[in-house]
Order: C-alpha cells, then sequence, then structure tokens
C-alpha cells in the first residue's frame, strides 16, 4: 500500500514538473537543464515502484527513450527543435510505456501544430517581423499531462482506493 502511495505521489511530481516546463517556456522560452534532469532522475524511482523489471522493462524504456532523444537531436540540429523540448521528450520517455508513449508524441504534435498556426497568426497580425518561436515545452507538457491523466491516474487512485 505504501508503495502505491509512493507512486502515485511521483505522478503528481511528474505532473508539477511538467506544468513548470509549460510555463517556463512560455515566459523564457527555455526549459531548464535541471527539470529535465529532475524529471529523467525521477524516472527509476517510478519503476521501482510501479514493480518494472530491469529485462525487458528497464530496458525497453531506455531504448525507447534513447531513439527518442538520438531522432530528436537531429531535429536540433536542423534547429526544428530546442534542446530543453529534446530532453523533456527524452526524459518523459523514461516514465511512459512505450504504446503510450506513442500516444503522447501524437497528441503532441496535434497539439504543437494547433499552437503554431495560433501563434503564427497572432505574429502576422501583430505584423512582427523576429523569427517566431513557439514554445513547444506547452504541447509536450499536455500532452504528457493528457497520458497521464488517462492511463496513470485512473489505475493509481484505484490502487489506493481513491475514487
Amino acid at each position: 500500500m505504501l508503495g502505491e502511495y509512493f507512486q502515485y505521489g511521483l505522478l503528481v511530481a511528474l505532473a508539477i514538473a511538467l506544468l513548470i516546463a509549460a510555463f517556463t517556456d512560455i515566459r523564457h522560452r527555455h526549459i531548464d537543464n535541471w527539470l529535465n534532469g529532475g524529471i529523467a532522475l525521477g524516472a527509476p524511482l517510478f519503476w521501482w515502484a510501479s514493480g518494472l523489471s530491469l529485462w525487458p522493462g528497464v530496458a525497453i524504456q531506455l531504448g525507447v527513450a534513447l531513439a527518442a532523444f538520438v531522432v530528436l537531436a537531429g531535429l536540433f540540429a536542423l534547429r526544428a527543435m530546442g534542446g530543453g523540448d529534446v530532453k523533456l521528450i527524452a526524459a518523459l520517455a523514461l516514465w511512459i510505456q512505450p504504446g503510450w508513449f506513442l500516444e503522447l508524441l501524437i497528441i503532441m504534435a496535434i497539439v504543437g501544430g494547433l499552437l503554431t498556426i495560433v501563434m503564427g497568426a497572432w505574429h502576422v497580425m501583430r505584423r512582427q517581423k523576429e523569427r517566431l518561436a513557439i514554445p513547444y515545452g506547452v504541447a509536450i507538457s499536455t500532452a504528457g499531462l493528457w497520458v497521464l491523466s488517462v492511463h496513470y491516474y485512473p489505475s493509481a487512485s484505484q490502487a489506493i482506493g481513491v475514487g
């Protein structure tokens, strides 16, 4: 029972970290390394609290995170994505089951596209000339919070007898 409360507490901490990432990206167009590092370092505690096996469970989580980082680092090299965004997605990949991580990427792309359209229109309406900077941490955090609320919180609340 204590492990279930710990697991739920870790999920709440992850949700708070995602909210911080979104708000700092809106305000400064930057996601701090300490925040991404904290998310990544919290994953092993979540694996332990969830009872995830080293093989193949943890190995798969690490593999998905590494693959996401490599692919998105390519987008960073092309200046299509910020470094903080790449690290945030890779850190989230350590927490989210692979099938649900694909869902996270799809939701992230949809929210990011809508955000780009809205901010692009606002940019044009205000006749701004500088390069448009999209706070993609908002899309990443929104998708992460969606996956947590749909797949993790219902089962966590049932496990500890809430709701």
